[in-house]
Formats: C-alpha cells, structure tokens, sequence
C-alpha cells in the first residue's frame, strides 16, 4: 500500500495527482455522477493548503481514437471540476511536455491544472515505461487518488511509481480500509449482492464470498449466463427462482421477495451489479427493489459500487442511506476477490 500522503510536509512541491474523472456527460454536456470528482476533494484542499504547493490531475476519459478525438477531451470536465472543487481549473493542452512544465510554471495559487486525456498516447494503456518518465519529469511528488483504477497496470498507475515518490490519498485509503472491513473483518449474517453482465468477471468474486459471507444473491445478466452454462455454486450462492418477462431482463417478484428478506436480517451488505436491464421500466423494479432493502436496513454496514449501482441509488435518492459509496467498479470486485492491484503499490 502506499504512503499517506498526509505525512509528508508538501510545501513547494510540484504534485502529479491520478483522479478518475471518466465520467459519463447528460445531453447539455454536465457530468451526471459527480461522486468521482467530490471523491478526490479532500486530498485537493489538503494539497492545497500547503504554500508554495503546485497541483497538476490526470485523468482518463472514455475510448478515444486517438488525441484528434475532442469528444473525449477533458476540457467538456473543467467548468463541471472547478464548481465540484471549487477551484479555478486550467486545462493543458496534453499531459506531458511543454504543455504541462509551462503549465505549472504560471498556474496561480490555488488553481489546478488539469491535464489533457491520458488516453490520446498509446503508453497510457501500454504502461510505457518512458510515458510514465515524462509524465512524472516536472513533478516532485505523486498522489494515487483514482481507487477506480488500480486493478490495471496503466502508466499513470503503476509505472510512473518507479520514477516518483508516490503517496495514497485520503481518498484511496478510505476505499481501501473499508473494502477490506467487508473483505477480511465481516459481521455476520453478511450478504452480498452481485449483478450486472459478464459472468467470467463475477466468478472469482462469487468464489471468494461465498467463503465468507451468509449468502451471494446474482441478478442481472450475470445470473441468466450463469444458469445458460449450467454452473454450479455452493449453496450459498442463490440464483433467481424466477424472471419478469420472456427475456429475462430483470428478476422476478419472488425472487425480489427473498432477496429483500435476505438483506434485511444482513450486519454487511455489498452491491455491486443492478439485477437487470434497470434503464428501462418496467425492468427497473428488480434493481430499485434491492436498494431500498439496503437502505431501509440501517443497521447493517452497506457498501455500494459499479457504476450502474451507484447510479440506481442516485435516480432514487438513496445515496445517503448506505454506509459508503464506492468509486470502484472492476476495482472493487478485484479487490474483494483478492486479485492483483498494481495501483496499490
């Protein structure tokens, strides 16, 4: 794990921090979930409190083509990360080069410089060796603060960590000790709740929990492939006794029913996945069905993540009713099934 980023004193120091600001736009071009960017804030204001302190973020933001593909460039973010901040933010022009050691050089106090896509280079995704160099070269010090990430070796995760003092944010180590409250220190009866596509990315998950926890109730997709492969489970995995509509695209009234019941005798709950195709009535219930059950269980510690689940709780206002929202998708069932973390150091 790496060092806290609140032992070490960072006045007049040059910081490179790792957010993930990969966030989805509404049809006006604002950010739809802004709980990427509020998570990064306390490590902001902490960086900045320091005098003399210069801060720089990176970031990716979806698939582009290439850095000639401006429908992915992180200038759509900045107006969006400078009210969620409530700093001045600047955009640079690339995330490294004359771009960015200009940048830093007349950025003013208190403002940020956000950097351009790291994925206009092909030695982001490629953990280049000598990308991470010139990503680290005007820097003095690194800051992790993108948990969302850290299950894969990208340069500005993993590689740029050889050439940098590299630190964990406040942030990232919040995820981190409580995932591994709900991974390794369970109260029980704990249930886990795992939904959502792609049952070959659910089953090493599956696997770990059902080692620990009361019971793993699947929905979503995942259940349907797991049922279409005929996969066998221990019996504290529950599969869906039944579907609403032919095409299975949510789980059934009796299924909701049990796995309501499960949820509310849980001391620790985890969710992530929506129970079917929620985006759209009436295949929506399912998923809906599920949060209010964590909600409406106050006494258990309930952890929340993936993108979709996260989502769900915001569209029915029940994000303030969990314990804690995780920022990680992929990152958090990495973790929790005990798998490789290259951004954790």
């Amino acid at each position: 794990m790496l060092q806290d980023i609140r032992k070490i004193d960072l006045t007049d120091k040059r910081v490179i921090m790792r957010a993930d600001f990969n966030i989805t736009l509404d049809d006006q071009g604002d950010v739809k979930d802004r709980h990427k960017v509020e998570a990064a804030r306390a490590t902001v204001d902490y960086v900045l409190s320091h005098p003399g302190v210069t801060l720089a973020i990176m970031s990716h933001m979806g698939r582009p083509t290439g850095p000639d593909d401006k429908s992915f460039s992180l200038a759509h973010l900045r107006d969006d990360v400078s009210a969620i901040l409530d700093r001045p933010v600047r955009i640079a022009c690339d995330c490294i080069g004359v771009c960015v050691s200009g940048g830093i050089e007349d950025l003013p106090d208190g403002e940020i410089l956000l950097l351009e896509n790291l994925r206009y280079h092909d030695g982001e995704k490629g953990n280049d060796d000598y990308f991470a160099q010139q990503l680290a070269a005007p820097f003095d010090i690194y800051i992790n603060e993108a948990f969302s990430v850290c299950h894969r070796g990208h340069a500005s995760v993993d590689a740029i960590t050889r050439h940098i003092p590299s630190y964990a944010g406040i942030w990232l180590q919040g995820e981190v000790e409580t995932l591994t409250k709900v991974r390794d220190a369970v109260d029980q009866p704990a249930v886990a709740i795992i939904g959502g596509a792609k049952i070959e990315t659910k089953i090493p998950l599956i696997s770990a929990l059902e080692q620990t926890y009361s019971a793993v109730l699947v929905g979503g997709r995942t259940a349907v492939e797991a049922m279409d492969e005929s996969l066998v489970f221990s019996e504290k995995v529950m599969l869906p006794t039944d579907f609403a509509g032919a095409e299975k695209f949510d789980i059934g009234s009796e299924t909701v029913k049990d796995f309501v019941h499960r949820i509310a005798q849980a001391k620790t709950v985890i969710w992530n996945g929506p129970m079917g195709k929620f985006e759209e009535r009436p295949y929506d219930k399912g998923t809906v069905a599920i949060a209010r059950a964590i909600a409406d269980n106050p006494d258990a510690f309930s952890v929340v993540g993936g993108g979709e689940s996260v989502q769900a709780l915001r569209q029915t206002g029940l994000q303030n009713h969990v314990s804690f929202v995780s920022t990680g998708g992929g990152a958090m069932l990495a973790f929790l099934a005990n798998e490789n973390m290259p951004g954790l150091g």
